[in-house]
């Protein structure tokens, strides 16, 4: 396995070299492939995107469908071209606006929680370090993939401009682990995935779909009295994006059970409007329903459990 790893590492370390002109003749010929031969996902896509705009024309679907593939084909060469980029070259490519606010909050010794979206290119996120104070230490939430290689060469690449891969499951820990040793931390955390039944909590309308939502984000910024905001992302150019901070709020704790997380579902719904092809819409976003999870499961003391347990 070991071997394996430095092999694919080498061969795309050579691929990460080449220009990125050349990088995007690679993604308009995958997307013949993937899109035009294979039909990569196009039952899901085309699903999601007819529930979620009724009000578009079939042939307005089409094209918002075809944009998002090259933006998907683009996402790959992004991701491999990643591993060599420079800082001069991902600070021109990745640009982040309203850091001055996000600074205020460290300046005050208050630790800040991003809420992120599926949105192309959320693997250049990662070069915040070079956007915040440095007061403020920066990561992200992992979720380790099956193939043991290319999960090592993801979380390399992801950590490689300075900001932490924390899993899923150490993230509470960890943010009250820093909260004692009082290092400001920003965190980023891409909550428009589809819970596990055992953690649905809360339903939110979302793109013309009664939705279940994860809702560890809001339970974790008020905890630790962090402020909230939300990274709403969009593409300048081809290989250029913005990322703006929107505060959310500083005080999660006055806000009511799931407002954060019902306002961040309306902020990532006006940002997926405004340029849909950038949202991942090959993801089985709404695969459980109210409708199953009712039949199927029951909520006590706070606790999901299936409906055949005593």
């Amino acid at each position: 396995m070991k071997v394996l790893y430095y092999i694919v590492r080498f061969v795309w370390y050579v691929f990460s070299l080449l220009p990125f002109w050349v990088h995007y003749l690679f993604s308009d010929f995958i997307y013949l492939i993937l899109y035009k031969l294979l039909g990569y996902r196009v039952r899901v896509v085309r699903k999601n995107l007819t529930e979620s705009f009724p009000e578009k024309s079939e042939q307005e679907l089409l094209v918002i469908e075809r944009k998002f593939y090259h933006r998907l084909c683009d996402y790959f060469v992004e991701l491999v071209k990643t591993m060599t980029m420079s800082e001069q070259q991902i600070r021109r490519r990745m640009v982040f606006k309203g850091t001055d606010v996000v600074n205020q909050c460290a300046a005050e010794g208050q630790s800040v929680a991003v809420y992120l979206g599926h949105t192309f290119n959320w693997e250049w996120i990662t070069s915040l370090p070079f956007s915040v104070s440095d007061k403020l230490h920066c990561g992200q939430l992992y979720h380790a993939l099956e193939n043991p290689v290319f999960d090592k060469l993801l979380l390399n690449q992801r950590q490689r401009w300075g900001a932490e891969c924390i899993a899923l499951v150490d993230i509470l820990r960890k943010t009250i682990e820093y909260k004692r040793k009082n290092q400001l931390t920003i965190f980023g955390y891409i909550g428009d995935q589809v819970p596990h039944w055992n953690n649905i909590h809360h339903w939110c309308w979302f793109l013309n779909h009664d939705t279940p939502v994860m809702t560890g984000t809001e339970r974790i910024a008020i905890k630790n009295r962090q402020a909230l905001f939300f990274l709403e992302v969009t593409q300048t150019k081809r290989g250029y994006y913005e990322a703006e901070f929107k505060l959310i709020t500083r005080h999660p704790e006055q806000l009511k059970e799931f407002e954060a997380t019902d306002i961040y579902h309306q902020m990532l719904e006006a940002n997926i409007r405004r340029q849909p092809e950038l949202w991942l819409w090959s993801h089985n976003r709404w695969k459980r329903t109210r409708e199953e999870f009712e039949r199927r499961f029951k909520v006590v003391d706070g606790k999901v459990i299936p409906k055949n347990e005593e």
